[in-house]
């Protein structure tokens, strides 16, 4: 966790690790456990808040991956130590699952376009931007970071045009 800004939060069995920079504020998080991820407190990160499978569940919906889950059987000396809370333990799987073979692309509403999967992006120098199985690209055009999203469309509240149905 090279960014000064990333977090970790553990519950003894799993670690949460939160990476801002690749936030998108897709809200998925605390929309659909908000007693784990709510963005009024301080931490924001309640590890004790829910039983680790459904803390599991909610960072694997995570859009852009600015939230993940290792198992702390896993995790290094260095990322132990780092560690920024600690609670009960609880059964939890001990694997991840695969990449996905497939890629996928997601039109997230008022947001980005998610790509998730095996795919290259090259740019105009034909040269690849940044090697990754998941991005999220601008579609609001107010990004300092084109292609990429950095979650300006909800500081400019970008609303979708379509009604995302192809018409």
């Amino acid at each position: 966790m090279d960014d000064p800004r990333n977090r970790q939060y553990t519950n003894g069995d799993i670690t949460v690790f939160w990476i801002p920079s690749k936030c998108i504020h897709a809200t998925t998080c605390f929309r659909e456990l908000i007693e784990v991820f709510n963005p009024g407190r301080r931490p924001w990160v309640n590890m004790d808040g829910a039983p680790t499978r459904k803390i599991m569940e909610v960072v694997n919906k995570c859009p852009t991956q600015a939230l993940i889950w290792k198992n702390n059987q896993d995790l290094t000396e260095e990322e132990l130590k780092a560690q920024r809370h600690v609670g009960p333990k609880e059964e939890t799987p001990r694997t991840l699952s695969a990449p996905k073979e497939t890629t996928s692309i997601r039109i997230m509403r008022d947001g980005p376009i998610v790509v998730e999967g095996k795919f290259t992006i090259i740019g105009s120098d034909d040269q690849e931007l940044k090697p990754s199985t998941m991005t999220s690209f601008c579609r609001c055009g107010s990004s300092r970071n084109m292609p990429y999203c950095d979650g300006m469309h909800r500081k400019i509240d970008f609303t979708d045009q379509s009604t995302g149905n192809g018409e």
